[in-house]
C-alpha cells in the first residue's frame, strides 16, 4: 500500500479539495445555456450485474419520464459506449419494441405516439456498459470520466482489495446507465445490484431488500424515494466493514476496509455533530433518510457528495497513528454540507456550480469556526484566500457564475471553490448571521428537490432583508476579478489621512465595497468603515491621540489584496496587539524573511507560543540559532517544545532546528525521536540524523518500529542511498 510521506513545510499549507490551481483558460464565445427540458425524468429502476472478467456491467433499466411541457414523440438519452440490446415501451405486462438510433454517445428513441405534458410513460432498456473501452476525458478536479470503475477485478495485485465504485460528476453516470445526464434533471430511483454474497454494497437511499441467490450471489435493492440528480447516483461493492453511528434517528454509517475499521470513529466520529450543527444553523433538517461515507481505492477525485452516500478517496482512511499528523475533517465537512447545497438543491447548470461548491467550501469554514473557535475559522478562510490568489494575476480571474467557458470541467477551480466561499462569508458579515441564515433557509425550502442559481439566492435574501442585493451579486457573481488596494497614510494634527487606490488591472472592474479600518492609539482602538466606490479615494479620521498602528480590514473579509508599507515595529505591534490569524501569519512571514533583524527575532520568539501549531512550527524554522542572542532567548523554549509539545508538527520542527546546531547535547533527543508515535516526527528525526550525525543513520533506522518503517519506506530508501 502506497503512503504519502509527511514532510515538514516551512509555510502555511494551502487547503486543497481535490482541485488544482485555477488556470487562465481561453473563454469560448458560445453561451452555455441551461439544457432545455423536453422530457423530465420521473423514476429510474436499475437491475445490474457485474462481469469482473471483462469489466462490464450488464444492466436492465425501466425509466419513467414525462414531457416537460410541449408534446413529444421522441426521447433522447445519454448512453456512453454501450451495447444497446433492446429498447421497448412498457405497456402493462408487454414490452413493445421501439425504433431507435445510437451513435455510441446518444440514444435517440422514437416513441409509439405523441405524449402530452401530463402523460407519463416507461421505457425498458437492456444494455451492457463497457467503461474501460470508453474514451473519456476528466478534469483537474475529477481526473477520469468513465463512470464505473473495477478495482483489482482479477485479484492479481496482492494486498489490494477488489472493489467496484462509480463516479457520476459531471456527466459520467450515463457511462453505466442510460439517462438524461444533466444537473437540471431529478428522479427517484431503485437500484438492484447482484453481488458476490461475501461483499457489501452501498447506494443512495435505504437498503430495502436483500435476496440470496443459489449461485453464491446476493441481490441488494436500494431505494431512493426522493428525487435527485443523475450525477449523484452511486454504487460501491467490496469487502467493507460497517461502523454504525447515528444522528437523532438517522443511520450514520462508515464503510472502511477491514484494516481500518477499528479507526472508523477516529476518522468520521464528528459527523453526527456536523449534521446537528448544519441542521440547526440552516434551519433545515438533514434531508435524507441516512448518511453513509465509504472509502474506496484509486478514486479519481478527492471525494464525492453522492446523495446520502459520500465516497472518499483512500487518503481519508487512516490509522489512529496517522491521524496524529493529519486528518481530512475539512473534506468530511465539505461533502456533508453538499447534502443541502448540491443534493437537496442542485446547481441548475455547470455555469452555476457556485451554488454547489462555493457553499460546500463555506460549510468547511463555518464548521471550523464552530468546532475550533474563531481563530480556526479565520485560518480556514486565510488558506482559501491564498489558494485563490495563487491562481490570479493583477487581480484578474474569471466570473463566479460563468456562462462562457471552454469546457464544463474547467468550472471546478479555485473560483468556484475558494473564492466563492469567501464571497459568501463576506456577504454573511455584511448581512448579519440571522438574516443570512434565514435567507439560506428560504432558498433551500423554496427550491428543495429542484435546482437553483445565484438569482434565486439573491431573491431569497431580498425577501428576508427587504434590501436590494443586486449590486453585490452583479459585482461578485457576474463580474470577475478582485480588488488590489494600495494604501498610504499620512498623520495630520489630531487625525490620520488614508489614501486608497484600487490598482488591479485596468480591465478589472472598479469595486464598490465597505472597508473597515481599526486605528490603534494609546487611548484605545477606533473603528471606522468607509465605502469605496472609485479607483482613488481619500479619507480623514479624527483622532484623540497619536496613531500607534493601523489595521486595514481587521476582520479579514476582503476578497482581495491589500498593499501597505509597514515598519518592523508595525509587524511586532500587529502580532502583539492585533493578533488576527492573518496578521500573525503576516508578521511571522516578514520576520522569517528578515531573521537578522532584532524585531524579527522578537516576533519569532513570541510566536513559539502561538496557539496555532503551524504558526509555532513556522516560527521555529524562522529562527537562526547560530545567532548568540537568538539562541539565548529561544533555545530552551525550542528544546521544551521538542520534548513536550502535543503537536507533532511542532515537535518535528523543533527537532530539525536543534539538529542544525549540531550541538552534542541534543544528540540523544534527536536519536531517540525515531521512537516517537508520530510518523512526521520520525521523518524529521531521521532527516536530522542524516544531516547532523550521518554515522548514526543506519543504526537509527534499525530502531524504527515496523509500521513506521513501512510507512516511511520511500524516505528511508532515499536517505540510505548516500
Amino acid at each position: 500500500m502506497f503512503k504519502k510521506v509527511i514532510y515538514l513545510s516551512l509555510s502555511i499549507s494551502i487547503l486543497q479539495i481535490g482541485i488544482s490551481e485555477a488556470q487562465q483558460l481561453s473563454i469560448d464565445q458560445q453561451y452555455r445555456a441551461t439544457p432545455t427540458k423536453i422530457n423530465n425524468l420521473v423514476h429510474t429502476k436499475l437491475d445490474v450485474r457485474f462481469d469482473y472478467t471483462n469489466q462490464f456491467l450488464n444492466g436492465k433499466e425501466w425509466i419513467t419520464l414525462q414531457p416537460h411541457f410541449y408534446p413529444t414523440d421522441s426521447l433522447r438519452l445519454d448512453a456512453k459506449g454501450m451495447d444497446i440490446k433492446q429498447v421497448s415501451l412498457v405497456n402493462g405486462q408487454q414490452l413493445v419494441p421501439l425504433k431507435y438510433s445510437y451513435d455510441n454517445n446518444s440514444l435517440l428513441i422514437k416513441l409509439d405516439r405523441n405524449y402530452l405534458g401530463n402523460e407519463k410513460y416507461t421505457v425498458y432498456l437492456d444494455y451492457t456498459a463497457k467503461p474501460n473501452l470508453l474514451k473519456a476525458q476528466g478534469s483537474a478536479a475529477i481526473n477520469d470520466a468513465k463512470g464505473l470503475y473495477f478495482i483489482n477485478p482479477d485479484e492479481r495485485t496482492p494486498n489490494k482489495p477488489r472493489q467496484i465504485w462509480t463516479q457520476g460528476e459531471t456527466e459520467a453516470s450515463s457511462a453505466w446507465f442510460p439517462t438524461i445526464d444533466r444537473p437540471n434533471q431529478k428522479t427517484t430511483a431503485e437500484i438492484s445490484m447482484t453481488v458476490l454474497d461475501n461483499y457489501v454494497s452501498l447506494s443512495n437511499g435505504a437498503l430495502s431488500n436483500q435476496q440470496k441467490n443459489s449461485d453464491g450471489t446476493r441481490t441488494d435493492t436500494w431505494t431512493m424515494d426522493l428525487p435527485h440528480a443523475p450525477y449523484l447516483f452511486m454504487m460501491a461493492v467490496g469487502d467493507f466493514k460497517i461502523y454504525q453511528d447515528k444522528y437523532n434517528n438517522i443511520p450514520v454509517d462508515y464503510y472502511l476496509e477491514p484494516k481500518y475499521a477499528p479507526y472508523a470513529k477516529d476518522i468520521f466520529g464528528k459527523t453526527p455533530a456536523m449534521m446537528d450543527f448544519y441542521s440547526k444553523t440552516l434551519g433545515v433538517p438533514y434531508p435524507w433518510n441516512k448518511y453513509a461515507q465509504i472509502v474506496c481505492r484509486d478514486y479519481v477525485s478527492g471525494a464525492m457528495e453522492n446523495t446520502s452516500a459520500t465516497l472518499h478517496g483512500e487518503h481519508v482512511q487512516k490509522t489512529k497513528r496517522e491521524l496524529l499528523d493529519d486528518n481530512q475533517e475539512g473534506t468530511i465537512a465539505h461533502e456533508l454540507f453538499h447534502q443541502w447545497f448540491g443534493d437537496l438543491v442542485t446547481a441548475e447548470s455547470w455555469s452555476n456550480l457556485t451554488m454547489n461548491e462555493s457553499f460546500a467550501t463555506f460549510g468547511e469554514v463555518i464548521w471550523r469556526e464552530h468546532d475550533g473557535g474563531k481563530d480556526r475559522g479565520d485560518k480556514s478562510r486565510f488558506e482559501k484566500l491564498q489558494s485563490y490568489l495563487k491562481s490570479t494575476k493583477n487581480g484578474k480571474s474569471p466570473t463566479l457564475a460563468r456562462y462562457y467557458y471552454h469546457d464544463k470541467e474547467d468550472m471546478f477551480d479555485n473560483i468556484s471553490y475558494a473564492k466563492g466561499s469567501l464571497i459568501l462569508y463576506a456577504l454573511k458579515e455584511q448581512m448579519g448571521d440571522e438574516a443570512f441564515y434565514q435567507s439560506l433557509k428560504k432558498y433551500l425550502t423554496d427550491n428543495s428537490f429542484k435546482t437553483g442559481e445565484p438569482q434565486q439566492l439573491r431573491l431569497a435574501m431580498e425577501e428576508v432583508t427587504g434590501k436590494d442585493w443586486a449590486p453585490y451579486f452583479n459585482q461578485w457573481y457576474y463580474q470577475g476579478g478582485h480588488p488590489i488596494l494600495k494604501i498610504t497614510t499620512r498623520n495630520g494634527e489630531n487625525s490620520v489621512i488614508l489614501n486608497v487606490a484600487q490598482i488591479q488591472d485596468s480591465t478589472v472592474q472598479t469595486f464598490q465595497l465597505p472597508l473597515a479600518v481599526d486605528i490603534y492609539t494609546k487611548n484605545g482602538k477606533i473603528r471606522q468603515t468607509f465605502q469605496l466606490n472609485r479607483r482613488n479615494a481619500q479619507f480623514m479620521i479624527p483622532l484623540p491621540a497619536a496613531v500607534e498602528f493601523i489595521d486595514i480590514d481587521p476582520e479579514k473579509t476582503l476578497v482581495g489584496q491589500i498593499q501597505i508599507d509597514k515598519s518592523d515595529a508595525d509587524y511586532l505591534y500587529q502580532y502583539e496587539h492585533a493578533p488576527s490569524f492573518a496578521n500573525r501569519v503576516g508578521a511571522i512571514a516578514y520576520a522569517s524573511k528578515n531573521p537578522t533583524n532584532t524585531i524579527s527575532q522578537q516576533i519569532l520568539t513570541k510566536a513559539l507560543a502561538d496557539t496555532d501549531a503551524d504558526l509555532a512550527a513556522t516560527a521555529i524554522q524562522g529562527l537562526d540559532l547560530s545567532n548568540p542572542a537568538v539562541r539565548k532567548s529561544a533555545e530552551k523554549t525550542i528544546l521544551a517544545l521538542a520534548e513536550k509539545s502535543e503537536a507533532s508538527v511542532i515537535r518535528a520542527s523543533a527537532i530539525q532546528k536543534l539538529a542544525q546546531t549540531k550541538d552534542k547535547k541534543y544528540k540523544s533527543l534527536i536519536l531517540n525521536a525515531v521512537a516517537d508515535k508520530s510518523y512526521m516526527v520520525i521523518a524529521s528525526s531521521i532527516m536530522a540524523i542524516k544531516s547532523a550525525y550521518p554515522d548514526q543513520l543506519q543504526q537509527s533506522l534499525k530502531r524504527i518500529d515496523p509500521d513506521a518503517t513501512e510507512y516511511l519506506k520511500a524516505l528511508i530508501t532515499e536517505l540510505s542511498k548516500s
